[in-house]
């Protein structure tokens, strides 16, 4: 299913390179400013909690309110391997039941279960974070998932939290022009199939 502009009602659409992609994260300045210092998270940030990455950075700001909300005041830009990305979406299961791609809630409940890794498909978000009309992938990684997140396919860690200000303020000041030429540039990532995750 596409929408008018020919995208994909669900695609994943992403900053990437031949061997990482780019995912983002907002935390409080106590957590961000040392990950982002070191390009690694630190031993505060919790490896046995589930944490969502969202490859798409409008979505991000839509969450974060462009850095402004309690605890999200520092957006980190994660590049991780593609290979570690691709394993947890392969064993991914989507966060809600879904006619037509669980066999029937028990099968779904069965593989929410076993999976440490689970998708929504939010709507993507415009300049003005208003909603477009196909989605975005978020990615929760849980368990083992999340540990390798941290530790194992963490590439480089960015504060991005000053683009993120700079975008608002261009926007504010009624500049959407040069406020999008500043947004980064994500196409659509070439995931494969993925009808387990409905896409």
């Amino acid at each position: 299913m596409h929408d008018v502009h020919g995208t994909p009602a669900r695609q994943i659409r992403a900053a990437h390179t031949a061997t990482t992609i780019t995912v983002y994260q907002a935390y409080a300045p106590s957590l961000g400013l040392p990950a982002a210092r070191d390009g690694r998270f630190p031993p505060a940030w919790k490896r046995e909690r589930m944490t969502w990455v969202k490859p798409s950075f409008l979505w991000m700001m839509y969450r974060c309110g462009w850095a402004a909300k309690a605890g999200q005041e520092t957006v980190l830009a994660v590049e991780i391997t593609r290979d570690g990305f691709d394993r947890a979406l392969a064993g991914a299961c989507l966060s809600h039941y879904s006619r037509g791609v669980h066999a029937d809630r028990t099968a779904w409940r069965r593989a929410l279960r076993e999976s440490s890794a689970r998708v929504q498909w939010d709507p993507e978000r415009d300049v003005r974070l208003a909603p477009l009309p196909y989605r975005s992938l978020q990615l929760g990684l849980s368990g083992p998932s999340s540990r390798a997140y941290a530790d194992e396919w963490t590439v480089s860690i960015r504060d991005v939290t000053p683009l993120a200000r700079e975008i608002r303020g261009l926007l504010g000041a009624g500049d959407e022009a040069a406020a999008r030429a500043l947004l980064p540039a994500e196409t659509p990532y070439p995931s494969g199939p993925l009808e387990h995750l409905g896409a």
